[in-house]
C-alpha cells in the first residue's frame, strides 16, 4: 500500500519559491553574500565609520580623544583656513596634483601605447614595468633617501654627477627646490605602471576594426591618436585622472619618509595630510578635532576637482556628440 506524498499547502510553497529566488540559481546569490560580505563589513568599519566619526569630531573640541568633549561649532574649520601653514599646504598641493596628475598619465598613456604594439615579451615588459606597484612607499622612499637622492658624492645620483665634471646636489635638503626631482620620480617609479594596466585594459576593448577602417582612410600616427585611440580611451582616461587626482592629494608616506629632518621639513613641502598628522597625532595636544575638520576641508577640495574634471568629461563629449 502506498501513501502519496504530502502536497504543500499554499503558504509552505510560497516561502519556498521566496527562499529560491533569495537563493539564486544553484545557490549563486548566497555564495556571493558569504564571499563579499566580510569586505563590505571592512569597508563599513574601517572606512565609512571613520569618515562619519571624523565628520563629527570636528564641531568638537577633541584633544587626545576619540570621544567629543565640547562643543565648538565651526571653530576648527575657521582656525585651519585662518592658518598659513593649512593654507600653504593647501595652495602647494593644489599645484602638485594639476603637475603630476597630466605628467602621470602622458607617462602611463605612452606606456601602454608601446606595450600595445610590442609583438614579442610582451608580457615580461608589462610585469617589469607593473612590479614597482607593489612596492611599499615606505620602502621605495627610504631607498631613493638613503641610496639614490641621499646628498652625498657617494650617492647614485651624485655619483654620476660626478663622473660628468659637475658637482654634487644636496637633493633633499631646504635650502633649493631639487627635492621635488627626487619626489617625482619616486612616484611615477611607483604609479606608472598600475595606471599603465588600467590603461592597456581600455586599449583592448577599442575594436580592431575600428582602426582597420582608418587606415583604409590614410589616418595614421598622431591622427590616429587623435581622433580614435583618445575618444575610445575616455572612459578610462576619466577614471585614470580621478584616481590619480585623490592619490596627488592623499600624498604622504614619501613626504614623511624623505624629507623629515629631526621633525622639520623643507619650505612648500609639507603635504595637507601630514600637516594634518603633525597636528591631531604627533603634536603634544594631539587634537583630534582639528584633524576632522582639516580631512572634511581636504574631503571638499578633491569632491570640486573631481566634479570640475567630470564637467570638463561631460562638456568634451557634448562637443563631439
Amino acid at each position: 500500500m502506498s501513501i502519496a506524498p504530502a502536497v504543500p499547502t499554499g503558504q509552505t510553497a510560497r516561502h519556498r519559491s521566496l527562499w529560491d529566488r533569495i537563493r539564486g540559481r544553484q545557490g549563486r546569490n548566497l555564495w556571493f553574500a558569504v564571499f563579499v560580505t566580510p569586505f563590505l563589513v571592512g569597508l563599513l568599519v574601517f572606512v565609512y565609520v571613520p569618515i562619519v566619526w571624523s565628520a563629527y569630531l570636528s564641531f568638537f573640541d577633541a584633544r587626545a580623544t576619540i570621544r567629543p568633549t565640547h562643543f565648538v561649532g565651526l571653530a576648527n574649520y575657521r582656525y585651519l583656513l585662518a592658518d598659513p601653514l593649512f593654507r600653504d599646504s593647501m595652495l602647494t598641493f593644489i599645484i602638485f596634483a594639476v603637475v603630476i596628475v597630466p605628467v602621470t598619465y602622458a607617462c602611463s598613456l605612452a606606456l601602454a601605447l608601446a606595450l600595445d604594439n610590442v609583438g614579442r615579451l610582451r608580457a615580461f615588459f608589462r610585469s617589469v614595468f607593473f612590479i614597482p606597484t607593489a612596492c611599499s612607499y615606505v620602502v621605495a622612499a627610504m631607498v631613493w633617501r638613503l641610496s639614490f637622492f641621499n646628498g652625498a658624492r657617494f650617492g647614485l645620483i651624485n655619483s654620476v654627477l660626478a663622473s660628468l665634471g659637475l658637482g654634487t646636489v644636496d637633493w633633499l635638503g631646504g635650502a633649493n627646490s631639487w627635492y621635488w626631482l627626487a619626489l617625482v620620480s619616486l612616484r611615477l617609479w611607483l604609479q606608472v605602471g598600475y595606471y599603465m594596466i588600467l590603461l592597456i585594459a581600455g586599449l583592448n576593448q577599442i575594436p580592431v576594426d575600428t582602426y582597420e577602417a582608418a587606415a583604409i582612410d590614410g589616418a595614421s600616427g598622431w591622427r590616429r591618436l587623435r581622433y580614435i585611440t583618445l575618444p575610445q580611451l575616455r572612459s578610462t582616461s576619466n577614471a585614470v585622472l580621478m584616481l590619480l587626482l585623490i592619490g596627488a592629494f592623499q600624498a604622504f608616506d614619501e613626504f614623511y619618509n624623505m624629507l623629515s629632518t629631526a621633525g622639520s621639513y623643507p619650505p612648500y613641502a609639507r603635504p595637507p595630510l601630514l600637516h594634518l598628522y603633525m597636528i591631531s597625532v604627533g603634536g603634544s595636544q594631539q587634537d583630534l578635532g582639528l584633524g576632522g575638520a582639516g580631512t572634511m576641508i581636504l574631503t571638499a577640495v578633491i569632491v570640486v576637482f573631481g566634479l570640475l574634471q567630470n564637467w570638463w568629461v561631460t562638456r568634451a563629449d557634448r562637443r563631439q556628440s
